[in-house]
């Protein structure tokens, strides 16, 4: 009876065994798969940098937007994660299943045991009369606890080293995905930076041409206003230069009537302010019987008597003018005067 518990607990010990064993082997294989699907980022940014720094950087595109690569990283992790877990307590549900097994066996073992001890105390037997193969089979069975120990010692470092390596593994894909989010955040830091100084560089430009269209333009417009002055001071001048010459050739003709033409005199008798005041004098003369004439001036309208062609004859009329009460003009003069029609 006792090599058949023997036996059975061997079985169950190898077939936990072999079935914890491969639990691990298939954990392992999905870990790696996972890790397979992973798309490595980072070592498409570091194909895309630059060969020196003196190269222009030709910018691409990202081919996986950062919010989805980030979702699908998450969701692998989770998925991972998950795995593990179940791989964890399927380990522990099948070694708390394997130490029921052992602790059932050993727990039969030890009440057979004890009904046979007492068998044999009721019979008075003496321990020097133990059958050898009891003796030899209490050996074994300690020799199976140490066994059982020692395996579920190893079993526990194996779980300990499993677990080392899937937290190694985590913190290495951890890792990874930092290093790509750092990878990914660089590049487009330096999409914006070079992007932004392609539009600081447009802008100046803009502003370079539009000052120089302002400088062409203001320019324009200036030699116009000098074009324009030039002219308006030309025309001027030759207005002036064209007065000039008219009044002179006014002063001359003027001065050529004076000394070679007939002079003809006048008798000024008044210089009215204004044409009521002339036309008034000139009635009062003309019912006296004498010719008027009348000449507007700067400071007032002429009122004058002949002409005559000898200035004695003018200085008579002059005479009986003021020398009549009846017309009050007091202050009568002779003058050499010569027609408008002849100046």
């Amino acid at each position: 009876m006792n090599s058949n518990q023997r036996w059975m607990g061997g079985v169950v010990l190898l077939g936990g065994g072999v079935l914890l064993a491969a639990l691990l082997l298939k954990g392992k294989q999905e870990i790696y798969q996972n890790e397979l699907r992973t798309p490595n980022l980072a070592a498409q940014v570091e194909q895309k940098k630059p060969a020196a720094e003196g190269e222009v950087v030709q910018l691409q595109p990202l081919t996986v937007d950062v919010e989805t690569e980030k979702r699908l990283l998450e969701e692998q992790r989770r998925a991972r994660e998950k795995a593990v877990a179940e791989q964890e307590a399927r380990a522990a549900e099948f070694l708390a299943m394997q130490q029921q097994a052992e602790a059932d066996a050993a727990r039969k073992a030890a009440e057979e045991y004890a009904a046979l001890n007492a068998r044999r105390s009721g019979a008075q037997q003496s321990s020097d009369n133990i059958p050898p193969e009891l003796v030899e089979d209490e050996k074994a069975k300690q020799k199976r606890l140490e066994d059982e120990k020692l395996l579920a010692a190893k079993k526990l470092q194996q779980q300990t080293a499993q677990q080392q390596r899937t937290d190694a593994d985590k913190k290495i894909t951890e890792d990874k995905r930092k290093a790509q989010l750092e990878a990914e955040k660089q590049l487009a830091a330096k999409q914006a930076a070079v992007k932004k100084a392609a539009e600081d560089k447009a802008k100046q430009e803009a502003e370079l041409k539009r000052k120089a269209a302002e400088d062409e333009k203001q320019l324009a417009a200036k030699k116009a206003l000098e074009a324009k002055k030039k002219e308006q001071a030309q025309l001027e001048a030759e207005a002036k230069k064209k007065a000039e010459a008219k009044k002179k050739a006014e002063a001359e003709k003027a001065r050529d009537l004076l000394e070679h033409g007939d002079k003809q005199w006048m008798v000024q008798v008044a210089l009215a302010a204004n044409e009521a005041n002339a036309d008034a004098l000139a009635s009062k003369l003309r019912a006296k019987g004498y010719k008027v004439t009348k000449s507007p001036t700067s400071k007032g309208v002429r009122i004058m008597v002949g002409p005559a062609k000898d200035r004695d004859v003018a200085d008579a009329a002059r005479k009986k003018i003021t020398s009549d009460a009846s017309l009050g003009m007091k202050s009568a003069w002779v003058i050499d005067w010569v027609p408008l029609d002849k100046r």
